[in-house]
This record gives structure tokens, sequence and C-alpha cells, in this order.
């Protein structure tokens, strides 16, 4: 796929040649004035006239009327080189990809140089630039028939970095593609059918993974999940023909099996409500509400890959959420795998039933630190919107390394806050210990205080991404439909992982 030179060779005979233009008044220098040079000066006047443009994410083609070898010349505007950051190079690329997937092309090249600024190493052009290319170019198969056209795609890319030494981009071109192909393959879960993809189905795909990677792997079946107590989970799985999982995946990076972290899915595979039945309208795309399990798969791909010094549990609850004469009901009350005993005031709220008992599950198997990923609340978009995932903790240390992570992975979020008032609603229930749904004010809140109380003591950060994990437009790094949001951000909070003092 990537293929990396040290030399630009101009008179090689690429489909599409990509150059980053800084806007900035110096006039062309090293490869591009060699360019423009070819070009008569042209490329000064397309400059001037403003039809190459060096705004962030503009996007100029020019052909080159066989005056270098490439066909097309890609202008990618980087805006004022003191603003330009990782994410937006990022942005950037992902932009001027969508354009070139578009055209059809199966081969292009680009001159690295010119995307490196004070802030932006080479190492980091090249981690931006095949991360990019794997997002922006996804796209989920689906299951139309297909054209007897065979399909045009690249196939392979030319990197040629003058100023950096060839195996280091070679390695930051792969480590970005990894962090791509993770992000997409949470998506291809998200994206499919809830019949297509049931608890067992998941299970299956954790297990594959497990086998690839050389993880230790566990799946508990319904009967094992009822000898240990796993009540929460049950109850939701009550209405169900399809039985439920808790999925387990354990790789472990150091000697010892210490400071381990804990990163839980909530892996719902459709959700109806339950007999809190959803609207018509609310429950199309409920297939997605297995986002949270998505983004933790991907992450172990990507930890798989990368091997980071640590060690990880990943605990993934899985069931859907049905209605039949089996279904349990509001006012039920339930005894969760840690004993504690809750009131169901709300069988749509059942996705924090299921983390309960996967968080009591991933402490079990020694997890010390808890993250927590789930498409949870409507609450959180009506609060955060749809483009952010919305955070709380029991520990500012620990929410400070994820919030960095997700920083750097340009994914955003923003911590709510985990009040004693909102605690004591979650504990409000006259006849057990906790009630699942203590009203619709702060939905998002006390959603994440419900969850709180199973993490306990243990440093935890929990992360609603209801609003992020899907999205109706096309955008700069992928088309509509799964963002695989929060993917990326766990595996880089793995890595960069420093243990709590």
């Amino acid at each position: 796929m990537f293929h990396v030179k040290k030399e630009i060779d101009l008179t090689s005979g690429h489909e599409g040649l990509i150059i980053g233009v800084l806007d900035q008044p110096k006039k062309f220098a090293n490869v591009l004035a060699k360019i423009d040079d070819a070009f008569a000066g042209q490329l000064t006047e397309l400059v001037k006239e403003g039809d190459i443009s060096a705004k962030l994410k503009r996007i100029s083609k020019v052909h080159s009327f066989g005056k270098i070898g490439s066909k097309r010349i890609w202008f990618v505007g980087l805006g004022k080189e003191k603003e330009l950051s990782f994410d937006k190079l990022k942005h950037a690329f992902g932009r001027v990809f969508t354009e070139i997937k578009a055209a059809k092309l199966t081969e292009a090249a680009v001159y690295l140089d010119s995307f490196v600024t004070e802030k932006v190493d080479h190492l980091d052009a090249a981690h931006a630039f095949s991360e990019a290319f794997t997002l922006s170019t996804y796209e989920f198969a689906g299951y139309k028939q297909k054209s007897n056209e065979p399909e045009k795609k690249i196939e392979q890319l030319t990197v040629y970095c003058e100023a950096a030494d060839e195996e280091e981009i070679r390695a930051s071109l792969q480590v970005g593609y990894i962090f791509g192909k993770g992000t997409n393959s949470a998506r291809t879960l998200v994206n499919t059918p809830g019949n297509l993809l049931k608890a067992s189905d998941m299970a299956e795909y954790a297990r594959e993974i497990g086998k690839k990677y050389n993880f230790e792997v566990e799946i508990l079946d319904k009967p094992e999940i009822e000898k240990l107590g796993m009540g929460a989970l049950l109850a939701v799985n009550q209405g169900s023909v399809e039985p439920p999982k808790m999925i387990v995946l354990k790789y472990q990076g150091k000697e010892e099996w210490t400071d381990t972290i804990g990163l839980v899915g909530k892996g719902i595979t459709f959700d109806t409500g339950g007999y809190s039945i959803k609207t018509k309208a609310g429950i199309v795309g409920m297939k997605t509400d297995m986002g949270g399990a998505a983004a933790v798969l991907g992450a172990m791909e990507i930890i798989g890959e990368l091997k980071p010094e640590q060690n990880v549990v990943a605990v993934i609850p899985s069931t859907d959420n049905m209605i039949s004469g089996g279904a349990f009901k509001p006012d039920d009350v339930i005894t969760s795998m840690s004993g504690k005993t809750i009131e169901v005031l709300n069988t749509d709220a059942e996705g924090r039933l299921v983390l309960a008992d996967a968080i009591s599950y991933a402490k079990h198997h020694g997890a010390e630190y808890l993250v927590d990923v789930a498409t949870l609340t409507g609450g959180v978009i009506t609060a955060l919107g749809l483009h952010t995932t919305g955070a709380m903790t029991n520990n500012e240390a620990l929410y400070e390394q994820v919030l960095e992570a997700s920083i750097e992975a340009g994914e955003q979020m923003w911590q709510l806050p985990l009040f004693e008032s909102e605690k004591e609603r979650v504990r409000s229930s006259r006849i057990a210990d906790l009630n699942n749904s203590p009203g619709r004010e702060g939905h998002a809140i006390v959603a994440g205080a419900f969850i709180g109380e199973f993490a306990e003591d243990t440093p935890w950060v929990h992360l609603d991404i209801a609003g992020a994990a899907v999205t109706e437009k096309a955008h700069d790094l992928g088309p509509a439909g799964a963002t695989g949001v929060m993917t990326r951000t766990l595996a880089l909070f793995v890595e960069r992982f420093e243990p709590l003092k």
C-alpha cells in the first residue's frame, strides 16, 4: 500500500500528486519551485488569481498537461503555519482523499515534506496521512446487489520524504494505518444490522480477534452467567430468544498482572426499549446500541497490533433488549453480580444494567482502572450535541489521561459533574439498593452516577457516546453512518497510560 522513497521524481507517471500549500507570503521553493518552472510560472499566477488556495482544507486540482510526469496535482490548503496542528492536517488529508476517491484513482503520490511545519514533524505528517487515508476512504459494503463493473480504488500510495529517515516514515505510516483500520473495524460492527450481529456473532468476532493477537479469551454463556449471579444482564436478556454473552479479552503486556486497565463496552445489539418501548422514530437505528462494544473491540485490535507494555482486560456484556411475555418489566427488582439490588423503573435504561455486571466482572478479573464506553442516553445529546462525548469520573487524574488521549485522537469530549445529590437520586428506591432511572432531569448524569455505584472506589471514567457514535452526514474522515468514536482514544489512552500514584 505505502511505498516510501527518498527523492521525489517529477517525471514519474503518477495518476495524482498531493502537495501541501501554506498560507504565507513566501514564493514557491524547492519542489514547488521546480514544478512552477515546469509550468513556466503559471502556478504562481494561479495562486495570485485564487485558483490555487492555501486556505485550510481548500483543495485545488490542476492538470499537468504533460509538463510533469503526474497527470494531476492536488494542492491541499494548510492555512497559517503557526495554526496547523496534527488534527487539522489529518482533516485536510481526509478532504483531499475524499476527492481522489471520487475521481476513482488507483494510485497517487504525496510530497510529505510540503506538509511539515514547526509544529508538525515528518513522523506526525506520515501518521496523519495514513490514518486520514484509511478513515476517509472507508465504505460499508452493505447488502445491495453488486455491479459487474470492477471497483476502482486507491491501491498504492507513494510517499516522498527527502528530509526524513525512510524506515521511521514507514513505521509512522503503519501506525496511522493501524489506528484507522481499528476504527473502521468498529464502524463496520456498528453499521451491521441487528439480525446479522447478535450476541453470539459478537462473541465469535471477539474470539477471532483473540486468536489473531494471542489474547486470552473467555466467553460466558447463559448458564455461566446465571451461576455468577449476573442478574442485571440476565434481566435485560429475559425478553429475547437470543442468549446473552459476557465477552472477555485479556492482553498482558507486563510480566505481572498489575495496574490492569479494564475497558468495558455496552454491547446491546438491538434496543426496543423493552416495555418502556421506544417511539416508531426512536427505535430506528437501534442496531447501533453496541457502539461502546465496537469501540472496545476496535481498540483491542489496535492494541494487538502495537503491543503496548500495559495490561488490559476488555469486558463486553452483550444481548438485545426485546419484548415478550417473559421480558423484564417496570417495578421489577433484580440482583446484580455485586449483590446490589436494583428497582427497574425504566426498561429502556438497560445499558447501565448490563454495564453494572460487566464492571463487576472486570474488577473480578483484576481491573484496577476502569473506562466504560456506551451509547447510553439521549440526555447527553441534549446536553452536548451530536459530536461530543460526555464524560464522568470519580478520579480526576485518570480522567486527565483519557482527556489527553481524546485530544490527540481528535475525538472531543466534555466532562459532566458527578455530585452527591445525583448519587442520592440513584439510591432513592424505597425497596432496593438502587433504582435505574430516577427521572428525566440530568438524565445523562444520573445514568453515569448509577454505573459509578458499581465502580465504587476503583478509579473510573464513563464515556457516553450516544451522540457521537453515528453521523447523518459525510465528513472529512468518513462517510455517513458509524464513526467508530472512542476507538482511537481508548487505544491511545492504553498506550500512554501511567499508573496513578
